[in-house]
């Protein structure tokens, strides 16, 4: 059975026998978007639920991880970070052929255009604050009060990234990117003074991760967690930041071709002086550095999609085009040191 597919019959008994109230399932229809782990919206007698899984076949180290997806959002449910409600984790890979879990369906709004087309400007301005202000949450928490204490290591968050998405990247080289090496060798000569700040981070933090009301700019679901841990909350700023630079039509849609004052969206410095006022913040020192960091760990992010490609692991039909931008977002790194 394909990556597309699901055995309705086999899923639809195991979730009968593991998750109360679970009855008569009837379809189970992928999602089409998302890269790395496959989702489905399951029908069912007593409802519409959402399940999302690993990719079959071999995988890179501590990558597709859907448990910890679940026990983060677990963790977060009476938080102000609004998360789905989950239900079931399923570690038996026999019963799918790879891990999975279930969780609730929300019927709300996913803006794919960060530019908002269709929103007026103080729909566009509120859409904004409430990114804004679901991060900022999201950084408040203290780990240890939602029982994530573990959740990742703490301090030297950065040194560790820069060494994992090094290791990542390498074991899914399909060709040579001089930025690539080069970002390789500038991230840990520059580390910032302050890589000891805690947080609970998303890691994947933007805008077509977030559901919104269907009639409010308010948030209702933060999703996409695989790549969430205990780190440097500076970390998804700057990385929901640094994909407002793009303009890479449909594949890494951004705001880079757009007049942001005229539409009611912050500047880049307006989005970062009200977070810093959420939180109590005077400034953020080094932030070129937290923007070449983002922009690294995603061309590793998007060139591990390439290899799955090539091997036939890929969850969407987009792969390739994704897999192509990793020398692009290099350059831009490398652009933003040349700068200063």
């Amino acid at each position: 059975m394909s990556i597309d597919q699901l055995d309705l019959k086999r899923i639809g008994a195991y979730l009968e026998a593991h998750l109360e109230g679970f009855k008569g399932l009837n379809k189970a229809e992928k999602f089409s978007d998302g890269q790395s782990n496959p989702t489905f919206l399951l029908s069912a007698d007593s409802g519409r639920y959402v399940l999302r899984r690993q990719p079959p076949g071999d995988l890179l180290k501590s990558a597709h991880a859907v448990d910890r997806e679940y026990r983060v959002m677990t963790a977060l449910r009476d938080t102000d970070v609004p998360v789905p409600r989950t239900y079931h984790l399923c570690t038996d890979r026999d019963v799918l052929g790879s891990m999975f879990y279930v969780m609730s369906f929300e019927n709300g709004r996913i803006f794919w255009d960060a530019a908002l087309p269709d929103l007026d400007n103080t729909q566009r301005a509120k859409i904004y604050d409430e990114m804004n202000r679901v991060l900022a949450a999201l950084h408040d928490i203290v780990p240890e009060d939602v029982g994530l204490a573990d959740y990742g290591f703490p301090g030297n968050y950065f040194a560790r990234q820069v060494g994992r998405w090094s290791k990542q990247y390498r074991s899914s080289e399909t060709s040579t990117i001089a930025d690539m090496d080069r970002l390789i060798g500038w991230l840990p000569d520059n580390m910032p003074q302050d890589d000891s700040s805690v947080s609970l981070i998303h890691g994947d933090y933007r805008m077509d991760n977030i559901m919104f009301h269907a009639s409010e700019e308010r948030a209702i679901a933060l999703l996409d967690w695989e790549l969430s841990t205990l780190g440097h909350p500076f970390a998804d700023l700057a990385y929901q930041c640094m994909q407002w630079r793009f303009d890479y039509d449909d594949v890494l849609p951004g705001l880079g071709k757009v007049d942001r004052v005229s539409l009611g969206i912050p500047t880049d410095e307006q989005y970062v002086t009200r977070y810093c006022e959420r939180r109590g913040l005077a400034g953020i020192p080094d932030w070129n550095f937290y923007l070449v960091f983002g922009l690294f760990r995603m061309a590793a992010i998007v060139q591990g999609i390439l290899k799955r490609a090539i091997d036939g692991n890929a969850s969407s039909s987009k792969a390739f085009q994704y897999g192509a931008m990793a020398p692009r977002l290099a350059a831009m790194a490398a652009e933003i040191i040349d700068q200063g």
